[in-house]
């Protein structure tokens, strides 16, 4: 499983995680589209922000595998901002995704605002802060 080195491990002051430490023995937990409904809370809308705003300042608009990033947050993008790059294998640490970015400033336009993009607080925090091998 690719570690993706510089990416957060989760958003700071919260318990919503990005990255898992180690792959799982049994495989990789499964991608799944999750939709995300109205009445979700702040909190959550906010990380998923947060995740797409990292995902994009790490890769772009290039292919990336997914790795050790988490399946639960990449799940509430996957088949909107985030795209498999060929058929989906939804149980592959190796699958390649990207980020969409014309959906993505359709879903956040707030992250591509000029003016005053949000500040998730990466500088206040150590991204590899007790990260293992």
């Amino acid at each position: 499983m690719l570690k993706h080195r510089g990416f957060p491990g989760r958003l700071p002051s919260t318990d919503h995680q990005f990255t898992i430490r180690r792959a799982n023995p049994k495989g990789a937990t499964k991608l799944a589209p999750r939709e995300r409904y109205r009445d979700r809370s702040a909190g959550d809308r906010r990380a998923d922000a947060a995740f797409l705003a990292a995902l994009i300042e790490h890769f772009g608009d290039e292919p990336f595998e997914r790795g050790n990033l988490d399946a639960g947050r990449l799940s509430w993008l996957l088949g909107r901002e985030v795209v498999a790059v060929g058929k989906l294998d939804p149980t592959s640490y190796e699958q390649l995704l990207r980020v969409d970015l014309k959906r993505a400033e359709a879903g956040f336009p707030e992250l591509f605002a000029t003016d005053s993009p949000p500040d998730f607080g990466w500088n206040d925090w150590d991204d590899d802060e007790g990260d293992d091998e």
